[in-house]
């Protein structure tokens, strides 16, 4: 494996990422379905991911750009976990609508544990010849990046439509800001 096909698994985990991201404000609007705290810190997990990703779309690849995806995999597993947990004792109902038989916190789980996968098999591989010091970043990689950026800035607003400068509701029914002009 080169240092190209290693970018273009860089660009793919970063437009996968920014797929779910995305998907996650999408199912939002589409079924009203506004994301808990720990849906929240989820999506926090999921961004981190993908700066992950970036750094290494943007900069060229570097083992410690990996580590920056592993924490925030970590950090997202371990809240997907957590959430799951909650949910878990029979008769307990899911929070949100499932998709294809499994919660979003139980993908975001898998989706985190894939990740850690596969950093930790990209690790494993390592090769110095990666990291090459006249990397430049080609189209498919900035279009990636601008897309990226424009997901997180999406999260960011609805984040603070749905919650405003206070703590988000556990168990969120309305947005804070259009609740304002009511």
């Amino acid at each position: 494996m080169n240092n190209k096909h290693v970018t273009l698994l860089n660009s793919l985990g970063l437009l996968g990422i920014t797929f779910v991201l995305l998907m996650g404000s999408v199912l939002q609007v589409a079924w009203n379905e506004l994301p808990c705290p720990l849906c929240l810190l989820q999506r926090l997990g999921f961004v981190m991911v993908m700066f992950g990703f970036m750094l290494n779309v943007v900069y060229g690849t570097q083992q410690r750009h990996y580590g920056v995806i592993l924490v925030g995999a970590l950090f997202g597993a371990a809240t997907a976990l957590r959430q799951v947990s909650l949910h878990v004792i029979p008769g307990t109902p899911g929070f949100g609508s499932p998709i294809l038989g499994m919660h979003y916190y139980t993908w975001a789980f898998v989706i985190f544990a894939m990740a850690i996968a596969g950093v930790a098999l990209l690790l494993l591989l390592w090769n110095k010849e990666w990291t090459s010091e006249n990397y430049q970043m080609n189209k498919f990689g900035k279009f990636v990046c601008i897309l990226a950026i424009v997901a997180v800035l999406i999260n960011v607003i609805s984040t603070f439509v749905e919650c405003g400068p206070y703590q988000c509701p556990d168990n969120p029914v309305s947005y804070w800001l259009l609740d304002m002009f009511k």
